[in-house]
């Protein structure tokens, strides 16, 4: 089993991270062989909407720091994407990323049922640290991701890490609850993979 984590913080050592974290030392507990992007650490630019991946190659035309991101993401079975919460959004870096996944759709992704080249059976999980304590704010993430990665990328499944009230630097560490969930999905995804 391969897992991949990205790390949408700019703070490498965020509370987003430590969660993400978590996960891996699970899944790594469990056999599965983990890497690691802390994709604040990247020189990346967003998708330029060239469309040459939808003509010219079946690549994203881009070739910098995420090139390889990309490619380790067709190879993994399970992808693992960490994010604080910034003005009720994925962090800008996060975001960055989940646009150039673009390059992933096929070209008439529009009209065709098969909508990706990626390979069938993957798995992603969606790690969120909100600073906010109200759960009903920003609940409206996960569900537009979700929709992204299952129905145009093609993922089997898309499972949620959330931890709400997690403000100050550190907060992650202490939250029993959010830790075990994380553990917890990390058996429940490499029991299903």
């Amino acid at each position: 089993m391969n897992v991949l984590c990205l790390l949408g913080s700019p703070r490498k050592n965020g509370n987003s991270a430590t969660l993400a974290r978590r996960f891996c030392e699970t899944a790594r507990g469990l056999g599965a062989e983990v890497s690691e992007v802390f994709l604040n650490g990247l020189d990346f630019r967003g998708c330029q909407a060239c469309f040459s991946c939808k003509g010219k190659t079946e690549a994203c035309a881009l070739n910098d720091g995420l090139s390889p991101v990309l490619k380790a993401v067709a190879e993994c079975d399970v992808l693992v994407m960490a994010t604080p919460v910034y003005y009720g959004e994925l962090s800008s870096q996060l975001k960055a990323f989940v646009d150039r996944t673009f390059s992933f759709l096929v070209p008439d992704y529009p009209y065709v049922p098969d909508k990706t080249r990626l390979a069938a059976g993957k798995t992603a999980v969606l790690v969120i640290a909100q600073g906010h304590p109200r759960e009903d704010l920003f609940a409206d993430i996960f569900p537009r991701y979700q929709y992204f990665f299952e129905h145009m990328l093609g993922f089997e499944r898309m499972r949620l890490i959330r931890a709400c009230g997690v403000y100050g630097l550190g907060d992650a560490e202490k939250d029993a609850r959010s830790l075990a969930l994380a553990g917890q999905t990390a058996r429940e995804v490499l029991s299903k993979a």
